[in-house]
């Protein structure tokens, strides 16, 4: 049976957070990962990371958090990226165009990478 929604998180040096997003996320839940997400980022994180991989489902609604976020964190110097998602999200991120506006890559160790990455050109 899948799960409604279940979201925890894991703190990655000073400003990264690895969200895992597991279950449902559509109309219903989706107003639940968006306060976590804000407090997330209330918290002084900017580089956020979602680890999809067990994501059974996602709905413009769910898509639509990702997107209330991105131009905010970008502006202060920060990031949305996405790792591990199951070849189901994937084609829906595919379709929607979300792989030309986010990285999507298939594990938390390369997306810390390009986070890394992003921090040394920035403080150059």
């Amino acid at each position: 049976m899948t799960e409604k929604l279940s979201i925890n998180s894991q703190k990655i040096g000073k400003q990264l957070e690895i969200i895992f997003v597991k279950g449902i996320l559509d109309a219903h839940s989706a107003p639940d990962l968006e306060k976590f997400v804000a407090e997330t980022i209330a918290q002084g994180n900017i580089y956020l990371l979602f680890n999809l991989k067990e994501l059974d489902y996602i709905s413009s609604a769910g898509l639509g958090v990702f997107m209330a976020f991105v131009e905010d964190l970008r502006n202060r110097g920060g990031d949305i990226k996405f790792a591990e998602l199951t070849e189901k999200i994937y084609s829906i991120f595919e379709l929607l165009g979300f792989h030309l506006i986010f990285d999507i890559v298939p594990t938390n160790d390369q997306a810390i990478e390009l986070f890394n990455q992003k921090k040394l050109r920035t403080n150059e």
